[in-house]
């Protein structure tokens, strides 16, 4: 008779399942495995079965690390040895990037293959193979375009912070930040041309021998000394006169244009302006750098060079003051009669009168509305007999060319004469801020003509020696429409400030426009800032004109 002998029965009070292991299993390590796992996988004779990446995982476990229980691990101690040279084996240059080139190499093979391959199954149509064609020529063309723009980003230097054109105080205080996204958006139509209040000055005819300069004939730009006066708003004698009578705000056409073009700048710079009573001055400050021309400001990458070296921005930018001073003079009628206003220049010093540069000062009113009468010092470069024999004024500006592989890549001396348009368009895009400012200034003077000058370096390393290349002319308007100068807008934008600036209490404040973000802001500043000795002097020598002046009505009234 059979004998069953019952296994032994393990209790586990405080669950359930064996409490202890196996004698037979007690020192075997133990593998998880999950009953979904593949136990195997066919022999791959070819090496191409498994080569699809979605399958790559087909037979790993669900629990991860693969039989990680059973790998190797070699305990020995080795932290005592260490190599003698620990040095990076230099490759020699033949050597050097040798797999990636390799990597490359068997990649455009593999493709090719493929292609070739793909190409030798399926018989194409006619428009099948045509529409291949064309796709294939797209591709190569997609990837010569952004292959050449990345190689463009990868070279482009990164843009370096520049400098605000004057050092804020901890004690100067924020009280108004305009961004220009919202001033872009403003806009008073409607402001009538400014009407004359005072004329002075006197201007030489411009020599139209220099319309017919070109690349082929060009003319040795010569140094022509002279001087030019660059008065800011208070220290201008006339404006003080008309200050008593009519107006409550003054600037310079300058002030005005820097301002009216704000949201095309991207240089720092400072404006101070002075409310006294109900009126506002608006200044440059002494020994800034504020009637320096920008060159390339507005370009994609603006010139960048530090120190001494000649395309550095504040060295660029002395250039093309010296060129453009240079310029303006060289193409008038030097030594022939001349054309006055009524009245001098008010600021010829009694030893400057032969070395006066040409310039003819209007003095304008502008109305605002809001009871805003905006009195400006605007002015003329020279004057012009029009073809029907009428006397136009107008004005001179340089375009100067530094140095073409890094301005646009237009070369002037190739292209000037055939494409001016090209030339005109990059000039445009680099400087469209500078070229705006100049815009005004003619549209606030009432000139005529604006007349451009191209000026070039001789050789690209020698800022000392430039040559005319050649002129071009356009009326005010219609250069204002095709540079997208919208007038409009630029009234709207100093209606804008001139308001804010009303509002504040009086005092001194500081318009400046921010280094490397398009804002700008309005400082509350002490009145004794930027104030130098020779103001204290002026400003006691009018007390004592003021004083002189109602003692002597004080007798005539005794009289």
């Amino acid at each position: 008779m059979a004998h069953f002998n019952p296994p032994q029965i393990q209790d586990n009070p405080s669950g359930w399942g064996p409490c202890a292991i196996p004698d037979q299993f007690k020192d075997l390590p133990y593998q998880p495995f999950s009953k979904g796992d593949r136990l195997g996988k066919v022999s791959d004779w070819t090496g191409a079965t498994y080569q699809d990446k979605r399958h790559l995982g087909k037979y790993s476990s669900a629990f991860g690390g693969g039989a990680s229980q059973y790998a190797y691990f070699h305990e020995e101690d080795e932290n005592s040895f260490q190599l003698v040279d620990t040095s990076k084996i230099q490759k020699p240059q033949y050597q050097r990037g040798r797999r990636v080139f390799q990597q490359n190499k068997q990649r455009r093979e593999r493709e090719r293959r493929q292609q070739q391959n793909q190409a030798n199954m399926q018989v194409l149509s006619k428009m099948q193979k045509s529409r291949e064609r064309d796709r294939q020529r797209q591709l190569r063309k997609w990837q010569k375009q952004f292959g050449k723009q990345m190689q463009e980003n990868r070279n482009k230097a990164p843009l370096k912070n520049r400098d605000a054109s004057v050092q804020v105080k901890d004690s100067w205080e924020v009280v108004e930040e305009m961004d220009f996204p919202r001033l872009s958006k403003l806009s008073m139509p409607s402001v009538d041309d400014g009407e004359d209040l005072l004329k002075c000055g006197s201007m030489e005819y411009y020599d139209k021998q220099y319309d017919r300069v070109t690349t082929k004939n060009e003319k040795r730009m010569k140094r022509i000394d002279r001087v030019f006066h660059k008065v800011t708003t208070t220290d201008d004698p006339i404006i003080r006169q008309l200050a008593k009578s009519s107006g409550n705000v003054f600037a310079t056409d300058a002030i005005l244009a820097t301002l009216m073009c704000c949201t095309r700048s991207v240089y720092s710079w400072d404006i101070v302006v002075q409310r006294v009573g109900n009126k506002l001055f608006f200044d440059k400050r002494d020994d800034s750098e504020f009637d320096l021309l920008s060159v390339s400001e507005t370009a994609t990458e603006p010139p960048q060079d530090e120190g001494n070296s000649i395309n550095s921005p504040r060295n660029l930018a002395l250039e093309a003051t010296f060129i453009n001073h240079n310029f303006s003079q060289q193409v008038l009628r030097m030594g022939d009669e001349k054309y006055s206003f009524e009245k001098s220049n008010p600021f010829v010093q009694n030893d400057e009168v032969s070395n006066i540069a040409s310039v003819g000062y209007r003095y304008r009113k502008f109305i605002l509305g809001n009871d805003i009468e905006l009195i400006c010092r605007c002015e003329h470069d020279a004057v012009l007999m029009g073809p029907n024999g009428e006397l136009q004024f107008i004005n001179i500006k340089t375009l100067n060319e530094w140095d073409s592989r890094y301005s646009g890549g237009v070369d002037w001396r190739s292209r000037l004469d055939n494409q001016r348009g090209a030339v005109l368009a990059t000039e445009l895009k680099n400087n469209s801020c500078k070229l705006a400012k100049w815009t005004v200034c003619s549209l606030l003077a009432g000139s005529d003509q604006i007349k451009f000058g191209y000026v070039s370096r001789v050789h690209h390393r020698d800022t000392s020696k430039h040559v005319i290349l050649g002129t071009q002319q356009f009326k005010p308007t219609e250069f204002a429409n095709q540079i997208n100068l919208n007038m409009e807008n630029a009234w709207g934008v100093l209606r804008c400030i001139v308001d804010t600036c009303m509002k504040l209490k009086e005092g001194k404040y500081l318009i400046m426009k921010d280094p490397n973000k398009p804002v700008m802001r309005i400082y509350d500043i002490p009145d004794d800032t930027f104030e130098s000795e020779d103001d204290d002097d002026d400003e006691d020598d009018e007390d004592d004109d003021e004083d002189d002046e109602e003692s002597s009505d004080d007798d005539d009234g005794k009289k």
